[in-house]
């Protein structure tokens, strides 16, 4: 059984830093599945916004390049996500997710199979 499990959401000032991790079980090692972070916002469609492949590259979404940065340990099972710099435009509920598939980069995370259930990022001005 797949579990995916994310933490670390909250809310923040425009400017400040969170880290989410997503606790990982069912899957790991982790070496065999990609894992990337998508969010959902309040009237927009699912937005990938960082994945890392099995060979540890990495790609992320123009507007969070720079400011974010995906991560794992294995010997924790656990996959990071480095948010800095957060502005209200990054506000929405993030996502865990997992394939074992082939996918070309983070715009194709929302497509993948196992989702955790989300932890919420408010960002305030």
């Amino acid at each position: 059984l797949v579990q995916l499990v994310e933490s670390g959401g909250g809310s923040v000032e425009a400017g400040g830093s969170l880290r989410l991790s997503c606790e990982a079980t069912g899957l790991y090692s982790g070496s065999k599945y990609i894992m990337g972070w998508f969010r959902r916002a309040p009237r927009k469609e699912d937005e990938g916004v960082a994945m890392i492949d099995r060979d540890g590259k990495t790609s992320y979404l123009d507007s969070v390049n720079g400011r974010f940065t995906i991560s794992q340990d294995f010997a924790k099972n656990t996959l990071y996500l480095q948010m800095d710099k957060l502005n209200p435009e990054d506000t929405a509920r993030y996502y865990c997710a997992a394939d074992p598939n082939y996918y070309r980069d983070y715009k194709d995370v929302p497509d993948f199979g196992y989702w955790g259930q989300g932890t919420q990022v408010t960002v305030s001005s």
